[in-house]
């Protein structure tokens, strides 16, 4: 289960049942269904959100901002993790993201042992791009019709990671 981590602007702490609605009504809106498909299937977005237990709540001044999930590959020879992350359109666009982002990278590198965090955000969402890249994410390759959108159409997402030895400072930059 995922613990609680805390900085100046963010906490992130472990996703309850009584989020679920919130973040699926966020997912659903304006500012980030064009990135994330809301799915017709409310019970299959909520399992999704769920995250198998692997996923934060993304909490700014007690209130809910959004979501952060997790996956961990535990396989030795292939050993890694993978993030995602939202936030309600009122938190956009301040920071929260990358903070949040630091968060959860420095806690899946020094208490997780992970030498490389992935992230794929689709490759026309600049915003989420500069954010990932603002936290030391790099690109590494385009994953071609990756994802479907909403509207059924399949896009293209850009793959970015960051090892480990990359991460300068458990401060943000």
């Amino acid at each position: 289960m995922a613990p609680t981590l805390r900085d100046d602007s963010v906490t992130l702490r472990p996703l309850e049942e009584g989020d679920l609605d919130e973040l699926a009504d966020v997912v659903a809106g304006p500012g980030v269904r064009e990135w994330w498909n809301a799915l017709a299937d409310r019970e299959r977005l909520l399992a999704d959100l769920r995250n198998g237990g692997s996923a934060f709540a993304i909490e700014v001044d007690g209130m809910l901002a959004g979501w952060l999930g997790f996956n961990e590959e535990t396989d030795p020879d292939y050993r890694h993790a993978s993030l995602d992350i939202f936030l309600a359109p009122s938190f956009q666009g301040k920071g929260l993201g990358p903070a949040a982002l630091w968060l959860a990278t420095g806690w899946l590198i020094a208490e997780r042992g992970h030498h490389r965090i992935t992230i794929d955000p689709a490759r026309d969402n600049e915003r989420a791009i500069r954010a990932y890249t603002a936290v030391g994410f790099r690109p590494v390759g385009v994953m071609r019709r990756y994802e479907r959108r909403a509207d059924g159409s399949w896009h293209d997402n850009l793959l970015m990671d960051l090892l480990a030895e990359e991460v300068t400072s458990p401060d943000r930059p």
